[in-house]
């Protein structure tokens, strides 16, 4: 029997822990190019919480180049 799937996004307390092999491949990078590329600053991240109506959300965006790769986290209220 196969072991689940580790998630690829933790929402500790306040910080964040993203699987660079999840991120990687939807920026079309291996996860070595993906860690490289990021010490480099040419890949980066935005994580933006939401306010008001929008409170327990959170909006991670990464960025390679002309790429990006947006995940929409909800329901986050600790």
């Amino acid at each position: 029997m196969k072991a689940p799937a580790a998630p690829a996004i933790l929402v500790p307390e306040e910080d964040f822990v993203v699987e660079a092999e999840a991120v990687a491949e939807k920026l079309g990078l291996s996860p070595e190019s993906f860690w490289r590329e990021m010490k480099r600053g040419i890949v980066y991240g935005v994580v933006e919480r939401g306010e008001g109506e929008d409170a327990g959300r959170i909006r991670m965006t990464f960025r390679y180049r002309a790429r990006s790769c947006t995940v929409m986290l909800e329901n986050l209220v600790h």
